[in-house]
């Protein structure tokens, strides 16, 4: 699977953009601030239906203008091409279309088209709060697991309706506890299935990861992923009844899937206290790639990469090994951000591979190679 051609109408900084790719690699190169990560976020709207960066589609449109518009042409298993569009004007309701056809639910378009992203805000997977790593598990899983997407939306607007009851009960001053049962029985039967799809995911994940990160860190250090559940051997009913009294005290159901989390550890230690700023982006592009291999060996296609200014911070070894992985045959599509252009011409005077270069500059985007 490959993005043959985008094409962009005032998205964030560009005004009107056309670009045809490489199925192999491609680069965009330029100083900071220029857009070459807006049109990272662009090819990410195409696949997962909005921003990487910036939840509120408004936003990213350009300013003194009335929408936006992004048109995807998508090559898959040697079929005809797929056209993938993505129109949101102003204060009004987003339109996506596969083809013809126009999404109802843009969670039924998840998964189409899979993709990875790697970012330097992805240290806030390590930095940041539980809520960031279980939507990344959420993310992941989603894109190849459209039964668990059903039981992870019908787990939260049950939720919302519990956390809704609890506000009201206190507030008003009463307790109905068989209301409250209600919510609880139909997050019940989800919760578990989300549960043991987390637990077979990470299982999975974790020999990939660690065979990345080792290659990597060329076998420097040992790492590990553990998965943190209060269903861990506990009936999700049973727990939410004995935790009722606090989740009363405090106005919110405080147990349960929507809590879960992933410990991040290194050589022991967990990364987020002792990792240093290169063991932390290593940690992470480790994760995104085995994501990537991951995701693969379910889809059974290779899905598109996304390298946005991951070479910062990075030590000379560690940029070789992730240069020698860039080159792979095992990769299919992938897409380049940095602001050196001289490091992305060393990559290819190494790997003789086919590509593309592009140069950006406020927000016009010309192929230089």
């Amino acid at each position: 699977m490959y993005l043959k051609k985008i094409k962009l109408f005032n998205f964030k900084n560009y005004t009107e953009a056309s670009l045809e790719f490489s199925e192999k690699i491609n680069c965009f190169t330029g100083s900071n601030g220029e857009g070459k990560t807006n049109l990272l976020d662009a090819i990410h709207y195409l696949s997962f239906t909005k921003s990487y960066f910036n939840l509120l589609d408004n936003q990213n449109i350009r300013h003194n203008e009335d929408y936006f518009a992004i048109h995807g042409q998508f090559y898959r298993n040697g079929h005809a091409s797929d056209e993938v569009s993505c129109i949101q004007k102003r204060n009004q309701k987003k339109q996506f279309k596969l083809n013809t056809s126009e999404y109802d639910r843009l969670a039924d378009h998840i998964g189409e088209f899979p993709l990875v992203m790697i970012s330097p805000y992805d240290r806030d997977l390590i930095n940041e709060g539980s809520e960031l790593r279980r939507k990344y598990m959420d993310s992941v899983i989603s894109q190849f697991d459209r039964l668990y997407l059903e039981d992870l939306l019908t787990y939260n607007k049950s939720l919302a309706q519990r956390n809704a009851l609890l506000k009201s009960f206190a507030e008003n001053h009463y307790f109905d506890k068989s209301s409250l049962d209600i919510w609880t029985e139909k997050m019940a039967a989800p919760a578990a299935r989300i549960y043991a799809r987390r637990a077979v995911f990470i299982n999975g994940f974790l020999p990939v990861f660690q065979r990345y990160f080792e290659f990597i860190s060329q076998g420097r250090e040992k790492v590990d992923v553990v998965h943190i559940s209060d269903l861990a051997g506990c009936d999700f009913v049973t727990l939410l009844d004995e935790n009722l009294q606090r989740d009363m005290a405090l106005r919110y159901t405080t147990k349960g899937i929507h809590k879960d989390d992933l410990d991040f550890i290194i050589d022991g230690y967990p990364v987020k206290k002792f990792g240093s700023q290169g063991q932390q982006k290593s940690f992470v592009i480790a994760i995104k790639l085995a994501q990537f291999d991951y995701t693969d060996q379910v889809k059974g296609y290779k899905p598109i990469l996304l390298f946005d200014d991951i070479f910062d911070k990075l030590d000379n070894n560690r940029v070789a090994q992730l240069v020698q992985l860039v080159g792979d045959n095992n990769f299919g599509q992938v897409f380049i951000t940095d602001t050196q252009p001289e490091r992305i011409n060393k990559i290819f005077e190494a790997n003789p591979i086919d590509h593309r270069i592009f140069e950006v500059k406020s927000g016009n985007v010309a192929r230089i190679i």
